[in-house]
């Protein structure tokens, strides 16, 4: 602690960064065991699809950073954007102005963006960006005359953020338990894990929809603002929808007049090898929410995308869009995002994906054959998960208290020892989450591919031997 009078800057000289960060620095979503651990994990530099730790030893990123390097790291240009930006105007706002890059970003994105989707309103980060569209479609609806409209549809076990708005929206029960109660107007329905199995469901059939209108018609339609779904969900196990889901969810929002948010802060810019996961799956939204990817992690920057009429609606009857930040739009992160786009565009990554695709579901395909803890593999794009079990052949799952040492224990130090950096999630099905940057080629695909083989022939030997 510093003493008065002095600033404590240089207090630290000596110590080394693992001591500071355990002594000072605080950690996202961070159990205690890690948090305090002598052997806290420290990155000391990236590039391309690898990263190298404070001891110098390497790891393949395969989850991006956080679903979010996708052009990968270490890239000189994009760090020469941001420095001649900051050489040529460090800050101005969007507040009743604009600036070159903000400008430029807003025009990229909507050029990629659904058709009709052609207003950028610029903020920090996914959480944001959702409590963002929270408070547009209220404001919308009370400008066209139906302030009523209050409420919103989530998916369970769907995450939208943290701020508190977003928190509402999001249906992990953990995330949620410790910040009760949160606010009131939001609705958990059902996801899409297990319907893809009934093939001979139609879309408008299916349990998930049925249940989506009973809430709406339980809700009163008058009530309900928005309804926010991820094109492919996370949570819950990489939840890709089948065909017809997000049409019947465009019918439903038309029927009762309900804004349709496509939550993209992952599936955006290339995730799923298409510049946004709604023109993958078929939606039409009337929003878009989207962070990470835009600058592939090199600057926060997040964001909404609205349908122009909307906005206007909106703008005619109020004269305003009540919301703002004072970094929404600022000229590093958005000239960073305009570097970043280009080159996704210009070095067709989003080919990249689509091409190797086929070969990365074709090798987890053969993964999941030769490993009995594996349930199933689901995915698209450069977005998987695989689920694990106890034993597939005898159907044997995993027990809470298994599952919570499987992600928590066994895993964390297999994926260490095998030098992978990604993640196993236990917020629903037990999952091993894959998101490699997507410049990755057939040759980093092979090398994720092997180490995954090594967590999981590790895993299979202490889970069927009774452990871990």
């Amino acid at each position: 602690m510093s003493t008065p009078g002095t600033s404590g800057i240089g207090e630290g000289a000596g110590r080394s960064v693992r001591d500071k960060a355990r002594a000072h620095l605080g950690k996202h979503f961070t159990r205690a065991t890690a948090w305090r651990s002598p052997e806290l994990l420290v990155i000391e530099r990236g590039e391309g699809c690898y990263l190298w730790d404070d001891h110098g030893r390497r790891y393949l990123d395969g989850l991006a950073g956080l679903f979010c390097v996708n052009i990968g790291h270490g890239r000189a240009d994009i760090a020469e954007a941001a420095a001649d930006q900051m050489r040529r105007l460090s800050f101005a706002t969007n507040w009743a102005a604009a600036h070159p890059p903000a400008a430029e970003a807003a025009a990229l994105i909507a050029g990629l963006a659904p058709e009709g989707l052609d207003v950028v309103f610029f903020v920090n980060s996914g959480s944001e960006a959702n409590e963002s569209a929270i408070k547009f479609a209220r404001e919308y609806h009370q400008a066209n005359g139906e302030p009523q409209r209050t409420k919103v549809l989530s998916r369970r076990m769907a995450y939208h953020g943290t701020t508190l708005g977003a928190l509402s929206a999001t249906g992990i029960p953990q995330f949620r338990a410790p910040f009760q109660p949160l606010l009131p107007w939001f609705r958990h329905v059902p996801n899409t894990l297990g319907w893809e199995r009934e093939d001979e469901v139609a879309a408008g059939q299916a349990p998930c929809i049925k249940a989506i209108e009973e809430a709406i018609l339980e809700e009163g339609p008058e009530t309900i603002a928005m309804l926010i779904a991820e094109p492919v969900q996370n949570v819950g196990g990489v939840l890709v929808p089948p065909d017809g889901y997000w049409t019947e969810l465009r019918h439903l929002c038309d029927t009762y007049g309900i804004l349709l948010c496509a939550d993209e802060v992952i599936c955006g810019f290339g995730r799923l090898g298409h510049w946004f996961g709604s023109l993958r799956v078929g939606a039409r939204p009337d929003l878009i929410t989207f962070a990470k990817g835009v600058t592939s992690a090199y600057a926060p920057l997040g964001g909404m995308i609205v349908r122009g009429e909307l906005m206007d609606r909106l703008l005619d009857t109020t004269g305003m869009f009540t919301h703002g930040v004072t970094w929404g739009g600022h000229p590093l992160c958005t000239a960073v995002a305009v570097a970043n786009i280009t080159a996704l565009r210009d070095e067709d990554v989003l080919g990249n994906v689509l091409t190797l695709e086929p070969h990365l579901r074709q090798g987890l395909g053969e993964l999941a054959a030769r490993h009995r803890i594996v349930k199933e593999v689901r995915g698209a794009g450069y977005f998987w998960g695989i689920e694990i079990m106890g034993d597939r052949e005898t159907g044997r799952e995993l027990d809470p208290e298994e599952k919570a040492a499987v992600c928590r224990e066994l895993l964390p130090r297999l994926l260490k020892q095998n030098g992978l950096m990604t993640r196993a999630d236990d917020r629903g099905p037990a999952m091993l989450m894959l998101s490699p940057p997507l410049v990755a080629d057939k040759t980093v695909l092979d090398d994720l591919l092997e180490r995954v083989d090594a967590t999981l022939t590790g895993a299979e030997a202490e889970i069927s031997g009774g452990g871990p």
